[in-house]
């Protein structure tokens, strides 16, 4: 296959041959020229046989592979595999999950879960512009009740896991005739005034119009924002005044959680919101156009198993 995949059985076919898996990564990481990752030199020299390149430069980590630096790094998985899975967790509009993956690439489901995290990070957005314009917030609830939870795991999640549940804020700018709504989300310890506002005032810039619900919290964002609020009470939409936005992302989250994710660790929660987010921000974006937008932002990221687990080697995957 020549052109570039369209489709997951294509992206199966295409980055099956390991010389087109490595020089569609390389593509992606180094566009100007591959250069060292421990000293930033250009005069490298590819080593064919070993599918490596070597520095000039003389320190430790003078020979190098294209997964240095990246969440690929120590993996011993091919880069098929990781395209691959990258592919299906970029594109599956419920996400995948780490059994459905063991099974359709050919891995152990903890490495499936393992791989599935360090996508996850890949997708978790950098640096960004404030949200502007018409900007609507909201919390909600995710998790299920303390009471069918193993005593260990509740006294591990603490206050808010007393009633099963983890709270999750989010803020969507709302689109125009230019670009589609984007939305961030984010997993918060309570829904106290500072921590919402603290929110607010890192995703969205003064001035913006912000629309919420009738929660107390928000109030006091009349001073630096043009707020507007509906009361859920009495209605849902009133005229331009809505969450209608930020609610419908909520139903995608929890839709993936329960459909395709059942158990999720507290703990891991935030990682699940990046990826929905992604998938939310992207949704006008070819498959392909997605594949590239993760695989492309995988340097400078790095997930060792300890971390992920939390050193908890009863960490639930899913």
């Amino acid at each position: 296959m020549s052109t570039e995949p369209r489709t997951l059985s294509e992206a199966i076919l295409y980055f099956a041959n390991p010389d087109v898996a490595l020089k569609t990564m390389v593509d992606l990481r180094w566009p100007d020229g591959v250069h060292c990752p421990t000293c930033g030199r250009t005069d490298v020299k590819f080593l064919p046989t070993r599918r490596l390149w070597e520095c000039k430069e003389k320190h430790p980590r003078k020979q190098f592979s294209a997964k240095v630096g990246t969440i690929f790094e120590d993996s011993p998985l091919g880069l098929d595999k990781w395209f691959c899975a990258i592919w299906m967790l970029a594109n599956m509009k419920n996400g995948v999950s780490s059994y459905e993956l063991h099974r359709s690439i050919g891995v152990t489901q903890k490495s499936a879960w393992f791989m599935l995290h360090r996508i996850r990070l890949a997708m978790k957005a950098g640096s960004f512009d404030k949200f502007d314009g018409t900007v609507e917030a909201d919390e909600t609830l995710i998790g299920g009740l303390a009471k069918n939870m193993h005593a260990d795991k509740r006294k591990k999640i603490g206050p808010i896991g007393q009633v099963g549940k983890t709270i999750v804020m989010g803020v969507l700018q709302r689109g125009n005739e230019k670009s589609a709504s984007r939305v961030r989300a984010k997993v918060i310890p309570s829904t106290r005034l500072a921590t919402m506002r603290k929110v607010i005032h890192e995703n969205v810039e003064p001035g913006s119009n912000l629309m919420t619900d009738e929660a107390s919290a928000y109030k006091e964002m009349r001073r630096e924002y043009k707020h507007q609020f509906v009361n859920h009470t009495l209605t849902y939409v009133r005229g331009m005044v809505h969450t209608n936005g930020i609610e419908n992302f909520w139903s995608l989250l929890k839709r993936s959680l329960k459909g395709t994710y059942i158990s999720v660790d507290p703990s891991h929660l935030h990682a699940y919101c990046d990826e929905q987010a992604f998938r939310f921000n992207e949704r006008k974006e070819s498959d392909g156009m997605r594949f590239r937008a993760v695989a492309g932002s995988v340097s400078g990221k790095r997930l060792t198993y300890k971390e992920l687990i939390g050193y908890d080697e009863a960490a639930l995957p899913a």
